[in-house]
Parts: structure tokens; sequence; C-alpha cells
């Protein structure tokens, strides 16, 4: 199961991160932009390996909103489980083919490591880095050979700056960028023309063993020498409590809406902001995990929940606000979720799915389908 953008719960200390002074220019940068996406590029993830009639149905869900992006993990476990080089490509295969057959672009997230890559049998965890990264690169490199040209773009890893997504260990970004490098030289190896997106990264302020704030995370990989290894800055953009349009000043003056700049949906302009300031302007930004949650259940994410109405309305207005103002360095812009089929109310994921894991939708489906693209 993926863990939709579950950060910080509460407002924690905020850490400063470079702001956008002057816009567009700060933003911008002076370097022509590489549109490896179209600006924006409207996509949405979805949960397709375990039921194919699903997957048909949810992807053509997807077809009638007017989307041309679908986002799937490949769990390198489930692919590559048993042992190394033992790999069972039906599921994969099944999923190429479909999405291809609905005439939608595919991107894949890369991670999930199988356990005979750790280096504790009896110390397992649910997403950690492979003792040996070549194992992992080998994995993205397979992966790249057999669907060249089919897959469209990959996401390499989730949100490593947390320690869940980390093998519960401290955030690294040095170590991620090794993680990196291996992976995007054994994509483009195999598919030259392939699109390599870096993790998303979770929004949070949290500085500790369990978090690393994005915006240092994201400094940490230039400093590692990240920036030659990816073509497009993964990133996650929930939208918390506030409206799309906030400032992330308003965000972090006012108490009710979190705290911290990382709580608003343009935190994006601080990190772009990063980019720039480190000489990689030219680079768009993908957006892979975006939206606001109905979750009045959870008390986690209960302080921020909004109505049906304004998770409809807000997300929106978030597409409209990055066409406005985000253009030509916004790319794919990824919302959560198409359900998965087996999710409950128990699940956290279910409360910020724009269709119900029995295909219905809700009022955000409706108001992206009927959105102007």
């Amino acid at each position: 199961m993926l863990v939709a953008c579950q950060t910080a719960v509460m407002p924690p200390t905020p850490t400063p991160v470079p702001t956008s002074t002057s816009f567009p220019t700060a933003l911008m940068g002076e370097t022509a932009v590489n549109q490896l996406f179209a600006s924006p590029a409207y996509g949405i993830q979805a949960f397709m390996w375990w039921k194919a009639d699903i997957a048909q149905r949810d992807l053509q869900l997807i077809d009638k909103m007017g989307f041309g992006w679908v986002k799937q993990e490949f769990s390198w476990r489930e692919i590559e489980g048993i042992k190394k080089g033992e790999r069972d490509w039906y599921r994969p295969n099944l999923i190429v083919g479909m999405v291809e057959d609905a005439g939608l672009n595919l991107v894949v997230r890369l991670d999930r490591q199988p356990f005979w890559t750790e280096a504790d049998p009896l110390d397992l965890h649910d997403n950690a880095p492979p003792s040996n990264l070549q194992d992992f690169g080998d994995f993205c490199g397979a992966v790249a050979e057999r669907y060249n040209g089919r897959i469209a773009a990959y996401q390499v890893w989730n949100e490593p700056n947390l320690s869940r997504e980390w093998g519960n260990q401290p955030p690294d970004p040095a170590e991620y960028t090794e993680l990196l490098k291996v992976c995007y030289q054994a994509i483009k190896a195999a598919d030259p023309n392939a699109i390599v997106i870096s993790a998303g990264l979770a929004p949070t302020g949290t500085n500790d063993a369990t978090a690393m704030p994005d915006a240092d995370f994201l400094q940490g990989m230039y400093t590692a020498g990240a920036s030659p290894y990816f073509d497009v800055l993964g990133l996650h953009a929930p939208g918390y409590k506030a409206p799309p349009e906030l400032d992330p000043a308003e965000a972090a003056a006012t108490p009710d809406y979190g705290g911290g700049r990382w709580f608003a949906f343009r935190h994006v302009e601080d990190m772009r902001a990063i980019m720039v300031a480190n000489g990689d302007g030219a680079k768009q930004v993908a957006i892979l995990e975006m939206g606001w949650t109905l979750d009045t259940v959870n008390p986690h994410y209960a302080w921020f929940a909004v109505d049906e109405q304004t998770q409809a309305d807000y997300l929106v207005r978030a597409y409209q606000y990055a066409q406005k103002n985000w253009q030509p360095w916004i790319g794919l812009m990824s919302s959560i979720y198409i359900a998965d089929y087996g999710w409950t109310e128990e699940n956290e994921q279910w409360w910020w799915s724009i269709v119900l894991p029995d295909g219905t939708p809700r009022l955000a489906y409706e108001a992206l389908r009927e959105m102007e693209k």
C-alpha cells in the first residue's frame, strides 16, 4: 500500500528554506526549460497490479477524465522476489499492454526491495535500499530494456526523506543519490528516451531520525552531486488545509493552516527556487502526489480534512494555478487516487481518493473531468 503524504501530523518546528523573492525570475532561472512533459501534464495514480478487470475499468475512468498519464507502482519485490535474476513479468506485461490499449502514457514507480537484498534476514523492512545498490540498478535496467519505448517515465523510489521509506534508517540524501545514480544509468543505457524522475519528496518540517525536511533533503542531493542523475525533479504536494493559491508565507504564519511553509501547495515554489539556485532551472518538476483529504476518522489527518466539494474545488484550482503561474517548468501533476479495490474507510488512502474502490466517482472526479485542460 502507498501512504499518502503522511508527514508530521501537527505543526513541527519550522526549518528555514530558500524563498522565491522575484517571481517568476527566481523560479525560472536564466536557462530555457527542457519540456519533457506538457506543462502541465495531467496524471493520476492507480492500482492495477492484482485485478485486470478492475484495471481496465479504472483506465477507462482515467481516459474519460481527459487525463493522459497514469502512475503505477512496479514493486521490485513482486517482480524479482525469489532471487536475483528470476523475474516474473506476467503482471507488468498486462499493465503495460492495457495502458497502451487505453491510449495513455505510463509512469512507473520503482522501489520496495526483495527481502533477499537485505543484509540481515531477521530485520526486514517494507521499503529499504538494498545492501548492494547494483542489484537495484540491474533491476531498473531489466525493466527499461524489456519495455523500451513503452514505459514513458520512471519514478526512482518514494519519499526517501522519511525513515519509514528508507529502511527505518535516518534519511540520507547522499545515500539516496547513489541509489538514484545506479538506477538512472541503467535505465538510460537500456532506453535513452525514457524520462527519469527523482523520488517524490514528502513535504515536512520534521528534522530528526524519522524525517528530514524536503528542502534540506533536496539541497543535500545537490551537494552530493545528484543533478546529472534525474531528468525531472519529483515532489509531493498535498494541500493539507490550505487553498491551492495560498502563499506559503501565510501558511507559516497561520496556525490553522499548519504553521509551516510546507503545509501549502505552493511550497512547490520553494523547491523550485532550490533547483534554480543550484543551476538546475532547465529541468521540469513532476508533482507525483497531490490532493486534499476528506479524512475525519483517522486523527493524524482529521485536523486538515476538507469536505467533498472543497476537495473537488481545490484540485481543479491547483491545476489552474499551475497552468497560469508555473509554465513551462511544471510537468506532470499526478492526483491521488483511483482507489485500490480493497481499500475501506479504515485506510487513510480511501479518503484522499477521487474514485471509490467500486468505481463510484466522487465530486472531485467529476470536477476534474469537466475541467478545461
